[in-house]
C-alpha cells in the first residue's frame, strides 16, 4: 500500500511539474483524459492478446470487445502507438485529439465525453509528450487487472489533488474521500438502486463499489443512477466510472428543472448538493409536486434538496445527505416548519455533526442528514419515536495545512454507533458528549432543532481521584503563595528605588 501511495505522490509531483503555468482547472482535463486513454487502451490490449491466441476469434472484431464490456480502441488510438511513435513529434497534440475522436466513433457510450483540445497552441507539446511518457509508465511492471486497478487509483488520487489545487472551485466536482466513505459505511449499499442527483465526478459510486468488494458483494448487485449539471464535471464522472467498470446511468442536466430520472425510486441516496445556493430557480418551482412538507424559500435550496431526495426514495429507501450546519437550526422563511414536518412524519433517522476543514471548497461547517422512508420496516428495528444524534466535531486529523480527514478508526467509530442503534439486537448505548438517542418529545422540547451538541451533552471528564475539596484547597494555596511573592517583590523594588533617591 505504501508503495502505491509513493507512486501516486511521485506521479503527481511529476505531472504538476509538467503543468508549467497552466491553471489547475484546465490542466486537470489534460491529465485525466490521458489517464483514461491509457486505461481503456490497457483493457483493450489485454483482451486483444487473449483473442489473438484463440484461433476461433478475430482480435479486430468490435463485437468481441462489446460482449465483454471492453471499449474497442482503433490502431491509431492505442497507447503504444501514441507513446512510442508520436509522443516526441510536434504533432502529438493533434494525434491525441484524433485518437479521442476515433474512440468516440467506435464507442457510442463515450460520445461527447472525452477531452479533445490537446492540439491547442497554449499547450506545450514537449511537456505533453513527457506527460504521455510518464503516464505510459503507470503499471509498467504489472499485467492485466493489476495495471488497470492501479490506473483507477491514480485517477482517483489525481481528482483529489486537483480539487485541492483548485481550492474553492475544486469542491464543485469532488467530495473528500473520508466523507464519501462515511456516508457509504453508514448506509451499507449492498444491493438495489443507488442515486446521486449532484454526482460531481462520481465519487459516491466509486466508494459504493469499493464497499461492495470489501464485503464480498458484486458490482452487478447495484444499479447506479446520477445527474450532474456541469458539462465538464459530467465528463469527468463518465470517465471515472468507465475506468471502474461501473455501468452507470449518468445524465447531464439541472436536477431541479430537468430531472432526468423522474420516475426513479432509489434504495439508497448518497449525495453532497452545493451548500446554501440561492440561484436555484426556486421562484419557478413554487407549485412543484415535490413540496409535500412545505415550500422552501427561493433564497436557499437546502430544504428543496431534502424534499427532492425524499421524493426519490423507495418505500424502504434510506438517504445520506451532506448539508451546511445552518440547515439543522434555521427558521428562515418556511424552513423551520418544513424541518418540524420532516421530524413529525418520522423521516429523520440520524444527524451527524462533522469536524471543520474537511472540504476543499468551503469553511462552512457541515453535517450529515440520514433520512429513512420507513423506520418501522422489518430490515431494522422500529425506531420511529427516536432520532440518533452523533457529535463527531472532535474527530479527524490534519492532512495538510488547510484540511482535515477522518481516519478509518473515526469512520468505524461513527458508523458502528449508527449500526448498533439501528440494527435489531444492536448493542447501543448513549455516550456523553458523543452520541444520544433522543425521543421525538425531546426534539419537540428543543423546538425541533437538530444540532447534535444540543442533545449529546458535554463530554465527561475522566475522574482523577482527587476530591473537589482537595482541588479547591490546592488552588487557594497556590494563589496565596503567588500573592505573597508579589508583595515581597513590590517591597524589594521599593527599597531599590529609595536607595537611588526615588521616593514611591
Amino acid at each position: 500500500m505504501d508503495t502505491i501511495k509513493n507512486l501516486e505522490k511521485t506521479l503527481w509531483a511529476t505531472a504538476d511539474k509538467l503543468r508549467n503555468n497552466m491553471d489547475a482547472a484546465e490542466y486537470k482535463h489534460v491529465v485525466l483524459g490521458l489517464i483514461f486513454l491509457k486505461y481503456i487502451s490497457d483493457s483493450f490490449e489485454e483482451l486483444y492478446n487473449q483473442l489473438k491466441e484463440d484461433s476461433l476469434s478475430d482480435e479486430e472484431d468490435k463485437d468481441e470487445y462489446m460482449a465483454q464490456n471492453v471499449f474497442y480502441v482503433p490502431p491509431t488510438a492505442r497507447w503504444n502507438y501514441l507513446q512510442y511513435e508520436r509522443a516526441k513529434l510536434p504533432t502529438v497534440g493533434k494525434d491525441i485529439d484524433d485518437a479521442m475522436d476515433a474512440i468516440e466513433k467506435e464507442n457510442p457510450s463515450l460520445k461527447g465525453v472525452l477531452p479533445k483540445d490537446y492540439a491547442r497552441p497554449a499547450l506545450d507539446k514537449k511537456r505533453l509528450g513527457e506527460l504521455v511518457d510518464m503516464i505510459g509508465n503507470v503499471g509498467f511492471n504489472q499485467k492485466g487487472h493489476s495495471s488497470k486497478d492501479l490506473l483507477g487509483r491514480v485517477y482517483e488520487y489525481f481528482l483529489g489533488m486537483f480539487a485541492d489545487a483548485e481550492g474553492k472551485r475544486g469542491g464543485q466536482f469532488y467530495t473528500p474521500e473520508s466523507i464519501v466513505s462515511l456516508l457509504v459505511d453508514m448506509l451499507e449499499p449492498y444491493n438495489g438502486r443507488i442515486y446521486d442527483g449532484c454526482c460531481g465526478s462520481g465519487g459516491m459510486f466509486v466508494q459504493s463499489e469499493k464497499f461492495l468488494k470489501a464485503h464480498g458483494g458484486r458490482i452487478g448487485d447495484i444499479a447506479v443512477y446520477g445527474q450532474e449539471s456541469n458539462p465538464t464535471t459530467y465528463k469527468l464522472a463518465k470517465m471515472n466510472l468507465a475506468i471502474r467498470g461501473i455501468d452507470a446511468k449518468i445524465e447531464l442536466g439541472d436536477t431541479f428543472h430537468n430531472d432526468r430520472h423522474q420516475d426513479l425510486k432509489a434504495d439508497y441516496i448518497i449525495v453532497n448538493p452545493p451548500f446554501n445556493i440561492s440561484d436555484w430557480g426556486g421562484e419557478q418551482l413554487q407549485d412543484s409536486h415535490l413540496w409535500k412538507y412545505g415550500v422552501p424559500p427561493v433564497g436557499n435550496a437546502n430544504y428543496g434538496w431534502l424534499q427532492l431526495f425524499i421524493n426519490k426514495l423507495s418505500p424502504t429507501g434510506t438517504a445520506g445527505i451532506v448539508l451546511a450546519n445552518g440547515s439543522m437550526t434555521t427558521n428562515t422563511g418556511s424552513e423551520g416548519e418544513i424541518r418540524k414536518n420532516l421530524i413529525q412524519q418520522g423521516l429523520v433517522d440520524c444527524m451527524v455533526a462533522l469536524p471543520t476543514q474537511l472540504f476543499y471548497n468551503t469553511q462552512i461547517p457541515a453535517c450529515l442528514w440520514f433520512l429513512a422512508r420507513n423506520r418501522t420496516n422489518h430490515k431494522f428495528r422500529n425506531r420511529s419515536n427516536e432520532i440518533l444524534f452523533i457529535d463527531a466535531r472532535k474527530l479527524g486529523s490534519m492532512t495538510s495545512r488547510k484540511n482535515k480527514a477522518l481516519s478509518s478508526k473515526d469512520l468505524a467509530q461513527i458508523s458502528e454507533v449508527y449500526h448498533n442503534w439501528r440494527n435489531i439486537g444492536g448493542n447501543y448505548e448513549d455516550v456523553q458528549g458523543f452520541c444520544k438517542s433522543a425521543t421525538l418529545k425531546e426534539v419537540e422540547e428543543n423546538n425541533f432543532v437538530l444540532t447534535p451538541g444540543r442533545y449529546v451533552g458535554t463530554e465527561e471528564v475522566e475522574d482523577d481521584g482527587i476530591s473537589f475539596e482537595e482541588k479547591v484547597a490546592e488552588i487557594t494555596s497556590n494563589l496565596t503563595s503567588q500573592f505573597a511573592k508579589s508583595i515581597e517583590l513590590q517591597e524589594t523594588i521599593k527599597k531599590n528605588l529609595l536607595r537611588i533617591g526615588i521616593e514611591v
